[in-house]
């Protein structure tokens, strides 16, 4: 992602995120100020159809935020990029990789659990909107 992707980023996050997505200020945060961030695009014929933002801070890797455009979904682009990011934090020596998912989410949970992660807790009132996120776990090995 660069800095030049922005508008497209944000205005993929809208569509997929009705309850609330991330703003323009808190991406160009995450890309310019975050040294713990990582954040890749998923382009076809120079439209983002999805994106994806990490952190790894230390032994522990986190999902911050993957989206994929509705019409692109089933395709393989979110594995692409959730692949990407746990190669990544593999080869950093990560222990694990958590994230927070809405609890009404079913779709994202089972695409979770497809990858191995687990449900260990719940968040309450996590969202703006009062709603809860289960917190989930992939154990990566680390050292």
């Amino acid at each position: 992602m660069v800095e030049t992707d922005l508008v497209q980023v944000v205005d993929l996050e809208n569509i997929c995120f009705s309850k609330g997505g991330w703003t323009i200020e808190q991406f160009h945060y995450e890309l310019l100020e975050n040294p713990f961030s990582y954040l890749l695009v998923f382009e076809e014929n120079q439209t983002i159809i999805g994106y994806i933002d990490w952190w790894i801070t230390y032994e522990q890797a986190q999902l911050a935020n993957i989206a994929v455009c509705p019409t692109n979904r089933k395709q393989g682009v979110g594995q692409q990029l959730l692949n990407k990011a746990l190669q990544e934090a593999i080869e950093e020596e990560c222990e694990n990789m958590t994230l927070e998912v809405r609890i009404s989410n079913k779709r994202a949970i089972q695409f979770y659990e497809k990858n191995g992660f687990i449900t260990v807790n719940t968040r309450k009132n996590y969202y703006k909107d009062g709603e809860n996120a289960y917190l989930m776990i992939k154990p990566l090995g680390g050292l």
